[in-house]
């Protein structure tokens, strides 16, 4: 496999950021890149701007009565897309659509070859349902990319892996019937952390059922307690044989993200990403898009992803 990756960043997605301190900023965006310059890596990515996701794509997944109401709310400028986490700005739907179009362009280039790997920081929206935003998310670009593979691209089985320290809520329940979406969740567990979901026995329903892996994590897990669940991860996928890995990295599962309580540090996004690398080698030549997610420590996210994408080449 080539010993390079495909890179989205920019100004369209750096935009999806909310302002007045919260903590999901627009400066995270450029906290990584600052970090990713200096990687030995950076010279051998292939960087992409990122592009607006059409609304016709956005109805993969999300109804067109919610796209509605992004809309209405991005053009008043103002309140809450959910019951307070997620704020309306000037221009949030034209952010967070940019989000969704990085996603499926970085999808549609390692679909298309020859470079099978990509990575795309302000991304991994996992907690934004079919028909409502959560959890700072208003478009869930995971869900989407997830549809457009199937959809666009004609593949029926996708691995989703979480590893962010929040329960991927929006993409499990969008999923959580869908036997071909192989959803393996490690998170800070619910009884402790937003949003309260992800229990072991969550294991998918109907057709679904007993072919989801939701991992809850103590607080203070470590990287070896990491590791040592992680290889369930593997021989879950491994079992699932998929044709696409999509792996949402989230950094606030590091020690000192200022929301969380987990205690990993960068080496366990490392070893994920290299694990599933393997795998996306052995069962789907080579295919492998990691999205950035959560970390709202600055220095934490922009170590753990540099370190994601140093495995991905």
């Amino acid at each position: 496999m080539p010993s390079t990756a495909i890179l989205i960043a920019g100004p369209e997605i750096a935009a999806y950021g909310f302002p007045a301190g919260h903590p999901f900023g627009p400066d995270r965006h450029d906290a990584f890149l600052r970090e990713l310059e200096h990687s030995p890596c950076w010279p051998r990515l292939e960087r992409h701007a990122a592009r607006a996701a059409t609304r016709q794509e956005l109805e993969y997944f999300h109804t067109p009565a919610y796209i509605d109401r992004v809309i209405a709310a991005s053009q008043a400028g103002r309140g809450f897309l959910d019951a307070g986490d997620t704020p309306a700005f000037p221009g949030v739907y034209e952010a967070a659509a940019s989000v969704v179009g990085g996603t499926l362009e970085a999808l549609a280039r390692i679909l298309a070859g020859p470079i099978p790997r990509a990575f795309i920081p302000i991304a991994g929206l996992h907690h934004a349902g079919r028909d409502h935003a959560a959890g700072f998310c208003v478009f869930n670009d995971c869900g989407v990319a997830i549809e457009a593979a199937r959809r666009r691209h004609g593949l029926r089985r996708v691995a989703y892996v979480d590893i962010d320290a929040h329960h991927g809520d929006g993409v499990f329940y969008g999923f959580e019937d869908d036997p071909d979406l192989a959803d393996a969740d490690m998170h800070e567990d619910g009884r402790y952390l937003y949003p309260g979901t992800g229990d072991r026995a969550e294991t998918g329903r109907g057709a679904a059922a007993g072919t989801k892996l939701n991992l809850p994590m103590p607080p203070g897990a470590t990287d070896a307690q990491f590791m040592a669940a992680f290889e369930k991860v593997e021989a879950y996928v491994d079992a699932r044989r998929p044709e696409l890995i999509l792996l949402q990295c989230g950094a606030d599962s590091l020690a000192g993200d200022p929301i969380t309580h987990l205690a990993y540090t960068e080496a366990a996004h490392a070893h994920a990403a290299e694990r599933l690398r393997a795998l996306a080698d052995h069962h789907c030549k080579g295919r492998l898009l990691a999205m950035g997610g959560g970390g709202y420590n600055r220095h934490n996210l922009a170590r753990a992803w540099t370190r994601v994408v140093e495995a991905l080449t």
